[in-house]
């Protein structure tokens, strides 16, 4: 099926015969039925219906005809496989998500619970960047690199679908996941537009870094910083410790994100801080990232095809042949 879907028809109007074969269709079998003279024979209609394969074969044998004329008139319609080939002649965007893993972000004011709400709006975020080079670093206690800066969103989106809370040790250390990303980032010198997602819904409470001099390593190598504050107002029922089978114990927790910082290192960078309380404003923040972080591309398409139609002739020249086969080798008697 993948095949068909790089098939265009330079001559769609000949589909316009396929109407026709229907009517082919019921005039052939209306010519059946019509009454005719015949001579009257003692009746045969006691004797048994024969069920060999003969008989099988003969009794779809005149309908080849119509798929044969079907298969030509595909042929005839000019089917040609495209192939696309996309020069680039600008620059991406390099892009780092950075996506707090602390214990909070299973609270369950987000359904199922903002780690999963957050991860599916990743993902639909980041496949509409086709030219932008992504990566993604988690953190909690310590911050790491799940996924190095890449243009294939397939393996970017295994990669974030597999993300879970519970591999670093617990706790929130913003400023040592602002610093993994920009230490991926300042490396790089292929494209000068760099950008951090920093998705968080807690209070710097962890790492060897701290966030304001994290900030300050942004400043210097020009990197911009979106902030996104994560959850409802008021209390969550959130993870207040866990049980001696590793198991989450879940109770209501007040909801407790550093706006004041979030806000001093999205504005400092030139970027912005955002709080989403429900799946759709964080939907929404991420369509207005999208549309400030637009790069410029030009894309010029090459298109080279392929004559398709020798298979449908091919097909159409089989089924006549089988038709006439079928007719030379069968019992004369029965035809």
């Amino acid at each position: 099926m993948n095949w068909l879907k790089h098939i265009e028809w330079y001559n769609p109007w000949w589909f316009c015969l396929l109407l026709i074969i229907p009517v082919l269709i019921w005039i052939f079998r209306k010519s059946i039925n019509f009454p005719q003279k015949y001579l009257h024979y003692p009746t045969i209609k006691y004797v048994p219906k024969s069920d060999s394969l003969k008989s099988k074969i003969y009794r779809y044998l005149h309908y080849l005809p119509y798929m044969c004329l079907v298969f030509f008139i595909l042929a005839m319609a000019r089917p040609q496989y495209i192939l696309r080939e996309e020069k680039i002649e600008a620059e991406g965007i390099d892009i780092f998500l950075v996506l707090d893993l602390s214990s909070s972000m299973l609270s369950q004011d987000f359904n199922p619970n903002r780690l999963e709400v957050s991860k599916s709006l990743a993902i639909e975020f980041l496949n509409k960047r086709n030219y932008d080079r992504i990566g993604v670093v988690c953190f909690a206690g310590e911050g790491f690199t799940q996924c190095p800066l890449t243009v294939d969103h397939h393996v970017l989106n295994n990669l974030i679908s597999q993300i879970e809370c519970g591999i670093l040790e617990d706790g929130t250390a913003i400023g040592m996941g602002l610093a993994t990303a920009i230490n991926r980032l300042k490396e790089d010198t292929i494209t000068q537009s760099k950008v951090i997602i920093l998705l968080t819904d807690g209070v710097n409470n962890a790492g060897e870094i701290s966030p304001e001099l994290a900030t300050e390593l942004a400043q210097l190598y020009k990197i911009k910083i979106y902030a996104i504050g994560v959850g409802s107002n008021g209390e969550a029922y959130s993870p207040v410790g866990r049980s001696n089978d590793g198991e989450y114990i879940f109770g209501m927790v007040p909801v407790n994100i550093d706006e004041a910082l979030m806000s001093q290192i999205a504005i400092s960078t030139g970027g912005k801080y955002y709080r989403a309380t429900n799946k759709d404003q964080l939907q929404e923040i991420y369509k207005e990232i999208d549309r400030l972080e637009k790069n410029k591309v030009n894309v010029q398409i090459f298109k080279r095809n392929t004559e398709e139609y020798k298979i449908f002739l091919l097909s159409g020249l089989i089924l006549l042949a089988l038709y006439f086969g079928f007719r030379y080798f069968l019992n004369p008697l029965m035809l």
